[in-house]
């Protein structure tokens, strides 16, 4: 799945990492992290456990299609009931983390003074971290909208080997302006949900997504389970049309899609058709997943003996977890800044005629404190009239933001898992 490919790297590079310091960790932690040798050994444990994780995840994969109940709401599953498309995860916890570090982070965050954010939020690791997970995922999102990868695996490995899980993956979010404004990328989105199976049939709603004059396209691939040849030649050709055509692309639960290719592939088999091999490579390229995509590249040239096709970052690709739907989506922009009566006017033209108003945070790397406030006035308006408004897929940092401003029950936040 390419999750833990970051837990590969070499021990040299374990060792230029400093963090935490010896004076910072936390207090009654054995001193085995000392040596590079007892990092190591730190580090097989959090693979061992990522690698059990993961099987009991690919094992119930179908049931994991779902977001997470808007947070703080309490909601959860009854043990031993089935999963229903339509049910809802259960939250991290009941009610969402509150502490100085975690507030103060949010608001420089939101003033744009992501280093003082980043450090106090590092600062509070050994103390409020040892228990609470949120102040690390929001270490995890300010790395991810900031493109800084590597202080992200740096931190995401002492994640996994503190609370014994799977680490979360590099998703980095696409470049965001300093400022942006309703536009190209902004506003309702064309969604189109596939599986159980993708074969030739998938072709007249790829038609319908290709056709459709909507600023940003999501395709969600979290339900397949099947793609045949055909199926793969189509959507192959499709995503490469909206590559080529510089469409802005959300991609939710690629990495079930990728899932589904990789047992199709047998290196040397040259009479098998190259579709699967290619949409794979079109997948990893689109996912920003560079190492995985050149080991890729050279299985494919070793089985159909030609050129490994190059890898070229893409541009305006983002990742999102697959998620119910209820129709079309309201896409933010990567910034919201300033009180911006355009970005206003424009969830007021969606919201006409619709019950249910989903607003996709996918893209979403950071509100500033002044458009928070315009933007939760105006959504609590639209809460007040009867309707049901939702904010998905948004990073930590946001989520707690809108929170510390008062989101009132009408306005439903689902931030993103980790």
């Amino acid at each position: 799945m390419g999750l833990f490919s970051f837990l590969k790297r070499k021990n040299d590079d374990a060792g230029a990492r400093n963090w935490p310091p010896p004076e910072s960790r936390l207090r009654g932690e054995p001193s085995r992290l000392d040596t590079e040798a007892e990092r190591e050994r730190q580090r097989e444990i959090a693979r061992a456990t990522a690698a059990k994780i993961d099987e009991i995840e690919l094992a119930f994969a179908s049931d994991m299609f779902d977001d997470e109940p808007a947070w703080g709401s309490g909601v959860r599953r009854p043990a031993g009931s089935a999963t229903h498309p339509e049910q809802d995860f259960p939250a991290p916890t009941t009610t969402p983390t509150s502490a100085p570090a975690v507030d103060e982070s949010t608001i420089l965050y939101a003033n744009g003074q992501l280093d003082a954010a980043e450090q106090l939020l590092r600062a509070s690791l050994p103390t409020l971290g040892r228990a609470e997970r949120l102040p690390w995922w929001m270490l995890f999102d300010l790395y991810q909208a900031d493109g800084r990868e590597e202080a992200f695996e740096s931190v995401a490995i002492d994640y996994a080997s503190h609370f014994e899980t799977s680490p979360p993956a590099w998703k980095p979010l696409p470049a965001a302006p300093d400022a942006a404004r309703p536009g190209p990328g902004v506003g309702v989105a064309a969604v189109e949900a596939f599986g159980p199976a993708i074969d030739a049939g998938v072709a007249g709603r790829l038609k319908r997504v290709l056709d459709a004059q909507a600023p940003v396209v999501r395709l969600d691939f979290g339900r397949v389970t099947a793609i045949d040849v055909d199926g793969a030649a189509q959507m192959l050709a499709a995503l490469q049309n909206l590559r080529s055509a510089g469409r802005e692309l959300v991609l939710a639960g690629a990495d079930t899609l990728l899932d589904t290719l990789r047992p199709m592939l047998a290196i040397g088999q040259r009479g098998a058709s190259p579709a699967p091999w290619l949409l794979l490579l079109e997948l990893l390229l689109l996912t920003n997943r560079e190492k995985q995509f050149e080991e890729a590249a050279m299985d494919y040239c070793v089985t159909y003996e030609v050129s490994p096709p190059s890898f070229e970052a893409p541009l305006r690709v983002s990742t999102a977890a697959p998620a119910p739907g209820h129709g079309d989506r309201f896409m933010l922009p990567p910034v919201v800044s300033g009180p911006d009566g355009a970005l206003l006017a424009a969830i007021d033209a969606y919201a006409q005629e619709r019950e249910t108003l989903v607003l996709d945070c996918s893209r979403l790397a950071r509100i500033d404190y002044a458009a928070a406030g315009s933007l939760l006035a105006r959504l609590d308006a639209h809460g007040a009239a009867g309707r049901t408004v939702e904010l998905r897929e948004l990073n930590h940092l946001v989520a707690t933001l809108l929170r510390l401003l008062g989101a009132g029950d009408g306005v439903q936040l689902y931030p993103h898992r980790y």
